[in-house]
Parts: C-alpha cells; structure tokens; sequence
C-alpha cells in the first residue's frame, strides 16, 4: 500500500520524485541564500574596520542578489530533473538562461554603479567633484549591461540579432532626430562634468536668479534658491548664460564712500583718510587697497576707500562692513565732524537804503 502511494503518478512523475524535487530545491535555495547572506554580512564588516573600495564594491555586488530569482532557478533545475512534456522540456533550459542572465546583469549594473559612484567611495577626494562624468558613465554602462542582456535573450529564442541591431540604428536615428533638446541637455550635463563651471554645493549666480547646487542630472540642474523653493533649469539654458560662481571667490573686493560738510577744515579731512585708512589697516579681516578724498561735490565734500575681505563670506561682509562705519562715525563725532547733507544755500542781495537812488545802467557807445 506504502509503496502504491510513493509511486502514483501525476503529470508523468511519481509522487517521491516530486518530493525529492521539491526537497531539493528548499535545500538549494535554503543554502545559496545563506552563503550570500554570510558573504554580504562579512565584506561589510571587513569594510567597516578597514574602509576600501573594493571591500565595498564588493559587497554592494552581493548585495544585489535577488533572492526571487535564484528561488526561480532552483524550480526550473528541480524541474528540469522530472519527466514533463516536451514542449515543457524544451522551454525550461530557456528559461534557466534567462533567469541567469538577469541575476549576472543585476551584479554587472550594481558593480558599475558602485565602481563609479564617486562619493560612496571610501577615499573618493576629488573624485566627488566630477560626479556628473561619473554619474553619466554609470548609467551608459547599465544601459550597455541590459542592451546585451536583452540581445542575448533575443538569440536564445531565436531572432535574428543581426537585423534586429540593424533595426535599432535606423529606429535610434529617427529617436535622436525627436529627441534633440534631450540629447542638447545630455551633452550639455557631459559639458559641465568636464569643464566644472559649477559642482554639487557650489553658489551660483545667472540671469537674476541665484542658490546652491543641488544636483547635477543628465537633463537638468537642480539648484536651492535662497528664498526656500527649488529651481529646475535645462542643462543647455543653464549653459548658454553667464554663470557667478560665488564658491570659487578667494577675495571680495568691497568699495564705499562717504560725504562730510564743504565748510571741513583742511587739516581734518586729511586727518578722516588717515583715520579710515587706520582703521582697515587694524582690521585683521580685511586688506586695504586705497583710500582718498576723491573730489568736491555740489554740497559735499567726497571720500572713497577700497579694501578687500580675506574671507569671502558675505555675512562675515556685513559684519565687517557694519563695523567699519561705526568706527568712522565714530572718528567724525571725534573731529565734530558732521556727514554731509543735500542742501541749497540761497543769498540775498542786500535792501537798498533809505532815500537812496537806483543805480541806473550806463548806455555804451
């Protein structure tokens, strides 16, 4: 009786040998997901203690296994050891080089995205600063993972890969022809990687609107505006204006003046552009070019100083800048010096006296 039940048939195989089917693949599946867990646990503990790149790449690698897939592979193996229909027969070594195919082309697009990722990278440095080229040379390499990927399913089942790559050149021509402001955009990212006008964290300045790089993609630029809201502009619009990069800016070169009173004595405007020029050259922060009384106003006399700022963050600016004109208020206030005002000054002429008699113009001859 034992022995009738082990050997009923379904589908044209015995129930033991679907039993030992099925134990196999629990056992396969079970084991080759262990190792990869075991694999991926100990090079991110190896990267952890001794940081490298190719600890790290490596187990991002790992890390890609897809455990639906390699369930797949362990059935269609199982079933490949049982008596199925032919047409089954013939669909299942197929099917075993596809579901291969597609975990090998996971782990080749994960290590080209882990190999040319440049900031994931322990010891990246500068590397960070071409993130653009790196990021558009690892998404060329996965599209060329999949691209072969797909041809080589095409010539598993049978397709003329030939005429189908001949078919792809015509069809990427008309693509390319649709496409040109995405291509102009595309070339345009692979611009800005090569030439860095700007990177990733760079203040920028163009046609009014300012903020930091965010992001660098392949169609466009994302940049933090100043006032909270993001700014998306196309790679070739960005380009074609004039781009200030504040992040790359050694020095600030600042200018100011100022006005006091026409009725100054001399020797205290001379003693004011000795005073200010004092004053910067005390100032640890800042470098003096010059400082001059510049010119006679209408109602002012006029004074301008040039001087530049060692750092060139504008808040720190500010600050020195705000510091400067207390001081030269208060140098003024010490000279009883006031600051000059817009003002017009009329004469008239004097009352004739009592009794007197209006000059009368003399003809000429």
């Amino acid at each position: 009786m034992r022995d009738a039940i082990w050997q009923t048939q379904w589908l044209g195989n015995s129930l033991a040998a679907w039993l030992a089917a099925a134990v196999g693949v629990a056992v396969a599946y079970g084991l080759i997901r262990l190792l990869v867990q075991l694999a991926a646990t100990r090079l991110l503990a190896i990267a952890e203690h001794r940081p490298g790149r190719y600890t790290a790449v490596a187990a991002a690698v790992v890390q890609a296994t897809r455990h639906g897939l390699l369930l797949l592979l362990a059935l269609a193996v199982a079933a490949s050891f049982l008596q199925l229909p032919a047409r089954v027969d013939a669909l299942l070594p197929r099917l075993i080089a596809l579901l291969v195919g597609l975990q090998v082309a996971f782990w080749l697009s994960r290590l080209v995205s882990a190999a040319l990722d440049p900031v994931a990278q322990p010891g990246a440095g500068a590397r960070a600063h071409n993130a653009v080229i790196f990021g558009l040379l690892s998404w060329m390499g996965q599209l060329v993972v999949w691209v072969v990927l797909l041809l080589a399913i095409l010539s598993n089942a049978g397709v003329n890969v030939n005429t189908f790559v001949a078919s792809l050149g015509v069809g990427g021509i008309a693509v390319a022809l649709a496409a040109q402001n995405v291509l102009g955009d595309l070339f345009a990212s692979v611009s800005i990687g090569l030439d860095k006008p700007f990177v990733v964290g760079d203040y920028i300045a163009f046609d009014g609107n300012s903020g930091t790089v965010q992001r660098v993609g392949i169609k466009s630029t994302r940049i933090a505006a100043l006032s909270g809201e993001e700014i998306a502009v196309s790679n070739t619009q960005l380009l074609g204006q004039r781009i200030h990069n504040y992040a790359r800016m050694r020095e600030r070169r600042i200018a100011f003046g100022f006005r006091v009173a026409t009725d100054t004595p001399r020797d205290k405007v001379e003693r004011i552009v000795s005073g200010v020029r004092e004053l910067l050259s005390n100032d640890a922060r800042v470098r003096l070019d010059r400082g001059h009384m510049t010119g006679f106003g209408e109602w002012s006399l006029d004074f301008e100083f040039v001087y530049y700022m060692l750092d060139p963050g504008f808040a720190v600016y500010r600050d020195t800048q705000q510091d400067i004109n207390l001081g030269i208020m208060a140098l003024l206030e010490e000279l009883q010096v006031p600051l000059a005002i817009p003002a017009r000054v009329v004469r008239e002429a004097a009352a004739p006296a009592p009794g007197a008699r209006p000059a009368t113009p003399q003809a000429s001859a």
